[in-house]
């Protein structure tokens, strides 16, 4: 017979044993949450796959295609979770964006921008650094592009790793060179074209950060440290929207019509001009009610940047889904090409299909593994406001235009992170002119230690030596890798 005391005993071992069972809960579900965004990341590579295969039924070369759309499914989630965090770092870093606002409109905007702007045609040789004539036999064609497919989609996810904003069009430069090398020998690649290349390593950062630093410091000069800040805004705000808003529309005229109708540069400026001055017509009435009651202060200033930012953010990963993913799904569009025909040309035309898998790529690339290279470039590098990130988003289309222009193979990923190390180099330079002008308290500044004056540096040189590495290394590494791939692959078939 129970007695009580038994009853007690009893439930006290019930709760214990459930008090184990939600640990063991809480323990596998901890465990677990790591793994929920590859095994997503697993699930679209695998449907990427399989949308090949029924796409070329029972085609001979259906199961080369079915791998090929695996590697460039793989590729497109990590430009996702690289490249397009350079957009999106500005004004997540400047509490313009949350970090879920900032993933829905780059994840519309990039793929919008790759499906209604993308290139119909990609190069095969990739901008023309190896000689078609190395590598003609398809055979050869079809395991180079493979190897560089391969070999940038692994280097970009490394990269993503360490947290290194990398180049996903140099990744590929690299893969494409390294196995043209393997199949052709050192001669198959135009090195002029590599030296206009690297030149674009020191080029686009630095160009970058200087119209940056520029626009950073007209803002400072013409708004900020004036007596009357909220008239000032009122006078300038508008003007600096209406660059924004003429930039963007040469910028989106130059790489977005050209699948419509074929402009010159002369028309673009136009277009630019036409839409930057019925921006400015627009804004300045808006801004001039947004202002009124404002307090005269800073933090002002910043309300009046905050939406104009957001603008400029999605309009970046609208111009990057229209140029850099055909470059992405290059080899891939290649690898259909030449399974399909049998033949090997300069030019491809991209597959709807494929140009589909390269946004739907970048856009679960971006919600599943973005958040890590917004926070980097954000706030991690150096700090953000709304007017900083502004002029980060306007230099770097202003500087890929230019660089059109002059014909400049660069890259958006140093422009953009160029330009924010652009702002935080100049707010170094800044802030010790004012000490040494006398304009802040210089006691205290005095008395610092030299180890703590390097601490108090603004711009992070940890993350700046380890991004400027991934930078140098990118083509040299990709091209190692996709040369050691190109001979497996080659080994393996014969």
């Amino acid at each position: 017979m129970r007695t009580p005391k038994h009853d007690d005993q009893s439930w006290k071992t019930l709760d214990k044993d459930l008090n184990r069972i939600a640990h063991v809960e809480y323990a596998t579900a901890y465990v677990a949450r790591p793994l929920v965004a590859p095994g997503i990341a697993l699930v679209f590579i695998v449907l990427a796959g399989l949308s090949a295969a029924v796409i070329f039924g029972q085609q001979p070369a259906n199961m080369l295609v079915v791998a090929a759309a695996v590697f460039g499914a793989y590729m497109a989630i990590n430009i996702g979770a690289n490249d397009v965090a350079n957009n999106m770092g500005p004004a997540v870093g400047a509490n313009a964006l949350t970090m879920g606002g900032a993933i829905v409109i780059a994840a519309l905007c990039e793929t919008a921008g790759a499906l209604l702007a993308g290139g119909d045609v990609v190069s095969t040789i990739s901008k023309g650094i190896i000689d078609p004539a190395g590598v003609s036999e398809t055979r050869v064609f079809i395991w180079a592009m493979m190897a560089a497919l391969i070999s940038s989609a692994l280097w970009v996810n490394l990269a993503t790793w360490i947290g290194a904003p990398v180049s996903t069009t140099h990744s590929v430069v690299g893969g494409v060179m390294g196995a043209g090398i393997a199949a052709a020998g050192l001669s198959a690649v135009n090195w002029p074209t590599m030296g206009a290349i690297a030149a674009s390593w020191v080029i686009s950062p630095v160009l970058g950060g200087v119209i940056a630093a520029a626009f950073l410091a007209f803002i400072k000069a013409r708004i900020i440290y004036v007596d009357d800040k909220i008239a000032a805004a009122r006078t300038w705000v508008p003007v600096l929207v209406g660059i924004m808003a003429g930039v963007f529309a040469t910028y989106l005229a130059m790489k977005g019509l050209k699948k419509i109708v074929k402009i010159d540069l002369g028309t673009t400026l136009f277009i630019g001009a036409v839409i930057g001055a019925l921006t400015y017509a627009i804004t300045a009435p808006l801004i001039r009610r947004q202002s009124e009651g404002m307090e005269n202060r800073n933090k002002s200033l910043k309300a009046l940047f905050g939406l104009p930012l957001v603008f400029s953010a999605a309009l970046l990963s609208f111009a990057h889904g229209a140029n850099d993913v055909a470059n992405a799904v290059g080899p891939l569009a290649a690898i259909v090409h030449a399974a399909e025909f049998g033949d090997v040309t300069a030019q491809v035309a991209i597959p709807q299909w494929v140009m589909v898998i390269g946004a739907m790529g970048i856009s679960f690339g971006l919600f599943l593994f973005g958040p890590k290279l917004i926070r980097m470039v954000g706030s991690q590098i150096t700090k953000l406001n709304p007017m900083r990130a502004y002029c980060v988003a306007l230099s770097a289309a202003i500087t890929v235009i230019l660089a059109s222009w002059l014909g400049l193979p660069v890259s958006s990923t140093h422009i953009a992170v160029g330009g924010v190390f652009g702002v935080g180099f100049f707010r170094e330079w800044h802030a010790e002119r004012r000490l040494q002008n006398g304009h802040v308290a210089r006691p205290a500044a005095k008395r610092l230690a030299p180890e703590e004056r390097r601490r108090r540096k603004l711009v992070r040189r940890s993350h700046f030596m380890t991004i400027v590495a991934a930078w140098v290394i990118t083509v040299p590494a990709a091209a190692a890798m996709s040369a050691v791939i190109f001979l497996v692959l080659n080994t393996i078939v014969l």
